[in-house]
Parts: structure tokens; C-alpha cells; sequence
């Protein structure tokens, strides 16, 4: 497995990078043959919180995501790799047989503005304002393919980040479409569809 890592607030270790190179080779056993990637950040926060965070990336464009936090980045490495094998298990079937959907895939931007940025105001300007000028900082700008996918394979792909949304294409329809996590425990499935054009009346006539 390709290992890259990346330190933040603290110094580079290679005792860590090699801890969780042999804790991901043990989970190598779940996935086909071919290449696979992963990607570790490690970082101090606040002095005492070590954060481990595993992002593997699969021939077949699955992605795998876990981030956790103790005080000792030995043991959050030691989380996230129970988390990983966890859903790798659960999912082992459907990551073995997943196949790229092809088809169209959406360019989506994501920006992060501060919660405290936003304020209510007594009233709007007449134009718009650009988003550096309407009052809030953008202080996280990134864009992301939304790839195409069935819907049992956008769960699939939820559940293996961890996130609580996730964006794609359905593959069934080339819409864009948004999965999230309920706080019942389903899930919600928000569809997108191109707007109509209104009907032609070319060619009809009115009888009197």
C-alpha cells in the first residue's frame, strides 16, 4: 500500500508513519489486487489533542475515510484502523464488485464561511454583492467531482467516509443528487432534476 503523510503542529516521526504503514497492511487482506493509496495527517491540537486521520483511496475510485482524536497519536492511529477494517468488513462484498458507474460526473464547490460572519441585516443591497464584498470571510474554497453512482452505492460510500452527507451523479438518472444521514437512522435521498422546457405550440391552431 502507498503511504504519503503529512505532519501538522508537530515534528515529522517516522516511528508514526511506520506504526500505521503496519496497521494498514493488515487490512491490505480485505481489498483486490492493485494498487492503493493512502494518505495519514497527523497533527497536535491544543497541546494534547492528537488527531490521526486515514484517507485510503481504491482502484475502483471507493473511497475510505477515519479521523479520531486522543491524547496519545499511537491510540488514534489504533482507532482509525479498527474503524476502517470495521466498515471494510461490513462493506467487504459490495467494495470487492463495485465497478465505476462511468457517465457524467458534476464539478461541486464547497465554501466554508465562519458561523460568525453570518448576521442578520435590516435590509439587502439592491445588487448582489460578490461573496469577498457580502459581508462574510470565505476562509475554505474547494471543489469536488461528484461521481457517478448508483444509489445503494452512494450508501456504500457514505457510510466508508464517515461523513453525515455525501453529493453524486446517479448513475440511473445524470442528475446530481444528495444523500444524507437522518436522525432516525435512515436515509434521505434529495433528487435534482434539469428544469423542462414549457410545452411547444407550434403547429396548433385555435378553433372557433
Amino acid at each position: 500500500m502507498q503511504l504519503s503523510t503529512t505532519f501538522r503542529h508537530m515534528d515529522a516521526s517516522q516511528a508514526v508513519r511506520e506504526y500505521t504503514a503496519d496497521k494498514l497492511e493488515k487490512i491490505r487482506k480485505y481489498f483486490a489486487k492493485g494498487p492503493i493509496s493512502a494518505h495519514a495527517v497527523f497533527a497536535v491540537e491544543r497541546g494534547f489533542h492528537h488527531v490521526a486521520e486515514i484517507n485510503i483511496k481504491l482502484p475502483n475510485g471507493i473511497a475510505i475515510n477515519a479521523k479520531e482524536t486522543t491524547e496519545d497519536m499511537y491510540s488514534s492511529i489504533d482507532l482509525c484502523a479498527t474503524r476502517i477494517e470495521r466498515q471494510v468488513r461490513k462493506w467487504k462484498e459490495k467494495i470487492r464488485d463495485h465497478k465505476p458507474h462511468g457517465g457524467p460526473a458534476a464539478t461541486m464547490r464547497e465554501l466554508v464561511i465562519p458561523a460568525d460572519d453570518i448576521e442578520p441585516r435590516q435590509s439587502a443591497p439592491a445588487t448582489p454583492a460578490p461573496a469577498a464584498a457580502a459581508g462574510y470571510r470565505v476562509i475554505k474554497d474547494e471543489s469536488f467531482t461528484a461521481r457517478s453512482m448508483s444509489i445503494e452505492d452512494a450508501v456504500m460510500q457514505l457510510n466508508l467516509l464517515g461523513d453525515e452527507i455525501l453529493v453524486f451523479t446517479d448513475a440511473a438518472t445524470g442528475t446530481t443528487s444528495i444523500l444524507h444521514r437522518r436522525k432516525d437512522g435512515d436515509y434521505g435521498l434529495i433528487e435534482t432534476a434539469a428544469a423542462k422546457a414549457p410545452p411547444t405550440t407550434a403547429g396548433s391552431a385555435t378553433r372557433r
